[in-house]
């Protein structure tokens, strides 16, 4: 029960953590790599999960926000806009790689204001976000060994 508990919170703060609510989920993912109440796998995993389904959230938010394009209070330009396509364009699946990395959420929303396919979203966001915890994982274990 417990575990389970464990891995609930790491997936809830994983998920929070690619929204737009500032939140992180490594100090969560670490404390509870030290604690070793759960497999390292399962902890790579969860968090994985819930930061995929965290940036798809952001992802539908981008999705939706489009149709207030034309509004004066939109938050980019339509020279912006422009650019930000020609960018997405050439670079945008390769740039879902990047998701991982502080600030990759607004490649998440720029992915779903752009219309990526999410057959092509999910698989690399998956890849680059689950990725990120287990170098972290490795990371922690890294340093728990050079402490002990």
């Amino acid at each position: 029960m417990f575990e389970a508990l464990t891995l609930f919170g790491l997936f809830l703060s994983a998920l929070l953590a690619a929204t737009p609510i500032p939140f992180q989920s490594e100090v969560v993912f670490v404390a509870l790599q030290t604690t070793g109440d759960a497999p390292i796998w399962q902890l790579v995993l969860v968090a994985g999960i819930g930061n995929t389904i965290g940036a798809a959230i952001t992802y539908v938010i981008g999705f939706g926000i489009t149709r207030w394009r034309d509004r004066k209070w939109f938050p980019a330009t339509e020279a912006q806009m422009s650019r930000a396509e020609r960018w997405f364009g050439k670079w945008g699946p390769l740039a879902l790689l990047v998701s991982w990395a502080p600030g990759g959420d607004v490649i998440c929303l720029v992915a779903g204001v752009l219309r990526q396919r999410l057959v092509v979203f999910l698989p690399l966001v998956f890849l680059a976000k689950t990725g990120r915890y287990a170098v972290l994982a490795w990371l922690t274990a890294r340093a728990i060994a050079l402490a002990g």
